[in-house]
């Protein structure tokens, strides 16, 4: 490990004096090291991703399932929610008031991948989410996978070649968060884009670092299959199966999926702003807040089994293993339910937003899928391409990465997101379009708005947590890993 943290300091400092010649990055011996160094990151950070994967996974029927079995209930009663999120919240809302990290990143500022957090505020972030991904609110694990991935592999290298430059910290925690977040999405090329357009990367220097986490992530991906098939645990990648034949786009479909990028955007932009004016309320009183609304959350998943007699996991977690059953299942599903199943699932996805610990993208492609299938009932606008242009349309909407949306929206598809991919692109332009329209602030006034606009201040690489100043418990939090 330290052979390989002097050869990314080589590197790092080869990147350096060649003043972004990439070239002559790439025909140093010390890149190569780095490569051999991202190889062997990408074999434990893949290890652990999977590893909270799996737990994530069999705590939510454990708690779900088999907990209400074991106090004596028949099955899971319909109120059963209600506790469930209350002990959620509470635990949670503990973990980001009291444990080091806060929790990790914040939700309603978006998919972030700026940044990894030192090794002592990992495991505050890890219980945060898996109280937030078991117990049932609407949030992903990509965000608390990002910061496993970048703690872990920054971190180590921290404990063994400490005061190296923070540009070697830097690559090798984009390293470590490529292999753990690849293989959930399915795709090392897709976690590659995800996480490339969320850093903001470009320019020569774009394949160098890329490289090395395309490596670490194709390492994590047969350390996911063979983990996944030694284990007999299967697999937690994001994938659809029994995915309907899609018929070649029409005239029609192009003009539903520019309404589909609209609402989408519309959608996301209430969403948004339920969370964040929910999160102010929250910060100030923490504690009673995230319990409330993780009694609101359940409130919702209640009233929509109820109201529809669809299971109310429909509208709890993060959606990522419920798209599919959406998808082959969608003829069982009338055009109230949706309605209902949409209103449910998004207001539950803002207080999940407001208060808890997670990613966003998966309930947003949930979100997208649910409002694509409604869609489907009108005329000319069969279920594949709605499905996939609802999915690409809230994904962009909420994330803002146009092209790893797209690739969300296709991929998961299969063959026949080839077919449908200009639908999903014309979609996602709209939905992008429209979603920054929605977000422009408002137009400055008096002395500033005569001289005109003011160039924005150049981008500054983000401290390291230990690094910042300490946080009174009632601060904002800023955006975290």
């Amino acid at each position: 490990m330290a052979g390989g943290a002097a050869g990314a300091e080589g590197a790092a400092g080869t990147a350096e004096g060649a003043a972004g010649d990439a070239d002559t990055l790439l025909r140093s011996r010390s890149y190569l090291v780095l490569l051999a160094f991202a190889v062997l990151l990408g074999v434990p950070v893949s290890a652990a991703a999977f590893g909270f994967l799996a737990l994530v996974g069999k705590l939510e029927p454990l708690l779900y399932h088999d907990l209400p079995r074991g106090l004596g209930f028949d099955g899971t009663p319909p109120w059963w929610p209600v506790p469930l999120l209350a002990v959620g919240g509470l635990l949670t809302a503990l973990c980001v008031r009291y444990l080091p990290g806060r929790g990790g990143h914040e939700p309603t500022d978006g998919f972030s991948a700026a940044g990894t957090p030192a090794l002592t505020a990992l495991p505050g972030i890890l219980l945060a989410a898996l109280a937030t991904l078991a117990f049932g609110a609407v949030l992903g694990p990509e965000a608390p996978l990002l910061a496993l991935g970048g703690g872990l592999a920054a971190g180590s290298v921290r404990l063994l070649r400490p005061g190296l430059p923070a540009r070697v910290y830097a690559v090798v925690g984009a390293t470590g968060s490529f292999a753990a977040v690849s293989s959930l999405l399915g795709s090392p090329l897709l976690g590659a884009f995800l996480l490339m357009e969320a850093a903001g990367l470009g320019g020569p220097m774009l394949g160098p670092v890329l490289v090395p986490g395309l490596l670490a992530s194709g390492i994590g991906a047969l350390i996911f299959v063979g983990i996944g098939s030694w284990t007999g645990l299967g697999t937690y990648s994001l994938k659809l199966p029994d995915v309907p034949k899609a018929a070649d786009p029409t005239a029609a479909q192009f003009g539903w999926a520019l309404l589909i990028g609209l609402a989408a955007a519309l959608l996301a932009a209430a969403i948004r702003w339920l969370a964040r004016r929910s999160r102010d309320r929250v910060e100030v009183r923490r504690l009673p807040l995230t319990v409330l609304l993780g009694l609101l959350v359940a409130g919702l998943a209640v009233a929509y089994a109820q109201g529809s007699d669809k299971p109310a996991t429909d509208v709890l977690y993060s959606g990522q293993s419920a798209m599919g059953p959406l998808l082959s299942g969608a003829a069982g599903y009338s055009v109230g339910t949706l309605f209902l199943l949409l209103a449910c699932k998004g207001l539950a996805y803002a207080a999940s937003l407001s208060a808890f610990r997670g990613g966003p993208i998966f309930p947003s492609l949930y979100v997208g899928a649910a409002g694509g299938v409604l869609m489907s009932h009108l005329p000319g606008l069969p279920l594949v391409a709605a499905f996939a242009t609802g999915m690409g349309a809230m994904s962009v909407a909420v994330l803002r990465l146009p092209l790893t949306s797209v690739l969300l929206a296709t991929l998961l598809i299969g063959r026949d997101g080839l077919t449908v991919m200009p639908l999903v692109i014309l979609a996602v332009v709209v939905s992008y379009v429209a979603t920054a329209a929605l977000s422009r602030p408002a137009r400055p006034q008096g002395p500033q708005a005569a001289h005109g606009p003011q160039a924005p201040p150049a981008p500054t690489a983000p401290p390291h947590p230990e690094d910042r100043p300490p946080h009174p418990p009632g601060s904002a939090h800023p955006a975290g890993p």
